[in-house]
């Protein structure tokens, strides 16, 4: 398991937050009042406490100065609240009322290893503090430093707020232990945080502003402050097995033990430097709620390659999968498998993006495509030039769907890209395409679309539709259905799920070739090159597939109906079908295609038919 550096360090500023409010309801290890204290402190009155220190956890807080206001507590039951006591912090906090709470300057200092967190909150207040519940928290700024382990990481944050703010909340989820069926409890209403800018191994990242409703979580087992302890400390722990085992586990917790209604960041950017290069990444909003993960405006740039795209959601996505593979690994020793590791893939659910646009330097560009095989004596055919200029490549809209997951891999997938532009020259080796350039296409516009689904009762994957359609060129669309496709195909060992292919058949396949401009392309480029009249490269080629495939593939019916299709194709090129299905109920084996002696070996065991229109 691998965990940035950076990563600790932030999540250690987010949890230091929590304790600055604990401040505000006069939070940490308190002790009770004394009886005659809670007697006497019956007027309402201001309170001014000078020097406070107090620890939370391994946190220590300090404020030079502490106003609380329109309080019936005295300064003596305050300063008895800051001592630790027998009862219980929630029941504490439960206790402590105030019309408003100041405190100019706090600062927080934790120690991780070689490493000293600080943060410093500026002009902090809370408004409304009834019965360990805030209605209102606000802080002007705050500033936050790591030193030590020979790295330094700094943040800012502009001013935060936050309303309805439950501390017994927060104190039992940061100092009582639970488990996976403890409830969730809502720790904030709502919150925001404005201009963060934080600064970690290089890397710059700045906010506009970060605000987001109904934050609960739910007591652990390590407590949320051992949780991030153990997380801080977890770059240290990759050699020991027993450490990084704990640490799944706690991982594994805090996925599972928190939720939010919503959360909104909007003016996002990270830069840094990455091999003398300066890369710079930009969102200008992102929401996330129940309902998934939208993401606009997003742009970036790395050295001399740019992109932009307009919108990325995601819907259907759940760590659930990988919150019951990290429990698993939390009980086992040793390094982790391929196969341990294949099942912490979460579920995917649904990917889409809109309005795509990526612009690369020229020499990330494939070489120019080859020219088409020509007989001899024939003229080369002419073929664009090399690109010169940076490639773009666009896309107008995009989806990718995945269904259930088996041993880490999803069962059920649709990918469905719609208007994928590109030139020609970007193609050039990808077998099939990469003569276009040759008949006179410089830039693509492209449909693809590859839906599959396995059923396990069956044993059969199903391929409903995998197609590639081109404007002004044509399409090419496949349905077939593979058996013997059993839950060994999916296994994370090689050897295993390569046995397991081997055992496949073929059952059917159905085949659609419409034309809407290549063929005449291909044909008025190849006549060119051989010196021919359209009409008589034409004619060559009806002989060719009317007499010539037929003999290739036995002459027999089925052989003979795919011949007079294709030379009706050639003819008057516009849409060729072809439906092949295996005589046999089982299919035909893989090992049975590659040991057949001649194609129409094959072909003698299929029911097939094919027509053009």
């Amino acid at each position: 398991m691998i965990v940035p550096q950076g990563r600790p360090f932030l999540m250690r500023t987010a949890g230091l937050s929590v304790c600055a409010l604990l401040v505000f309801g006069g939070g940490g290890p308190i002790g009770p009042l004394p009886a005659s204290a809670q007697e006497a402190a019956s007027a309402v009155q201001d309170v001014t406490l000078q020097n406070v220190t107090m620890t939370f956890g391994g946190t220590v807080l300090t404020a030079p100065q502490v106003i609380v206001s329109g309080t019936r507590l005295t300064k003596d039951d305050l300063l008895a609240l800051l001592r630790s006591g027998p009862e219980p912090l929630p029941a504490r906090l439960a206790k402590f009322d105030a019309a408003s709470i100041v405190i100019p300057e706090l600062r927080s200092e934790i120690r991780v290893g070689p490493r000293t967190q600080t943060v410093i909150y500026r002009d902090v207040t809370a408004k409304d503090v009834r019965g360990g519940r805030i209605a209102q928290a606000a802080a002007a700024g705050a500033t936050a430093a790591e030193a030590g382990g020979g790295e330094k990481r700094s943040a800012s944050y502009g001013r935060m707020e936050m309303r309805d703010v439950d501390l017994m909340a927060m104190a039992r989820l940061y100092g009582e232990a639970g488990d996976a069926k403890s409830p969730m409890m809502r720790l904030y209403g709502a919150f925001s945080v404005s201009d963060t800018l934080m600064e970690a191994d290089g890397t710059v990242v700045k906010v506009a502003r970060i605000e987001g409703t109904d934050l609960s979580g739910r007591q652990i087992p390590a407590t949320w402050t051992g949780a991030l302890d153990a997380m801080a400390r977890a770059d240290q722990a990759q050699g020991n097995p027993a450490d990084r085992a704990r640490i799944f586990g706690v991982m594994a917790d805090v996925l599972d033990g928190f939720s939010v209604g919503s959360v909104q960041a909007t003016g996002l950017t990270i830069s840094q430097t990455k091999d003398g290069e300066p890369v710079s990444i930009g969102m200008g909003r992102m929401v996330l709620s129940s309902g998934g993960l939208s993401m606009e405006d997003l742009g970036f740039t790395a050295g001399d390659a740019a992109g932009k795209l307009a919108r990325l959601s995601v819907a259907g996505f759940s760590f659930a999968p990988t919150v019951v593979a990290m429990r698993k690994l939390s009980t086992q020793a040793g390094e982790p498998t391929e196969a341990d590791l294949r099942q912490m893939t979460p579920a995917l659910g649904t990917l889409a993006f809109k309005d795509l646009s990526l612009d690369l330097p020229p020499d990330e560009v494939p070489a120019s495509p080859k020219p088409p095989a020509k007989p001899p004596g024939a003229a080369s055919p002419v073929l664009p030039p090399a690109a010169t200029a940076p490639t773009h490549i666009g896309l107008r809209d995009g989806a990718l769907a995945f269904g259930p997951l088996r041993d880490g891999v999803p069962t059920t997938g649709r990918a469905n890209l719609s208007g994928l532009t590109l030139p020609a020259s970007a193609v050039a080796g990808i077998p099939g395409l990469g003569s276009l350039g040759a008949y006179g296409y410089r830039d693509l516009d492209l449909n693809v679309v590859a839906d599959t689904a396995w059923n396990e009762a069956a044993k059969e994957l199903s391929f409903s539709e995998v197609s590639v359609s081109g404007k002004d060129m044509g399409s090419v669309t496949i349905n077939g259905t593979l058996g013997g496709i059993g839950p060994a195909v999916f296994d994370p060992d090689p050897s295993v799920s390569t046995f397991a292919m081997l055992g496949a058949t073929a059952k059917a396949l159905d085949l659609r070739i419409e034309n809407t401009g290549l063929f005449e392309r291909f044909i008025a480029s190849q006549s060119k090159s051989l010196s021919l009249k359209p009409e008589e490269l034409t004619q060559e080629y009806v002989t060719a597939t009317t007499f010539g495939v037929p003999a290739i593939l036995g002459n027999s019916a089925g052989a003979k109906a795919i011949g007079a299709a294709l030379g009706q194709f050639v003819t008057k090129p516009g849409t060729f079908l072809l439906s092949a299905k295996a005589k046999n109920a089982g299919g035909i084996g893989m090992l049975e295609f590659s040991a057949a002696p001649t194609p129409g070996a094959v072909l003698d065991r299929l029911d097939v038919s094919a027509k053009a229109n």
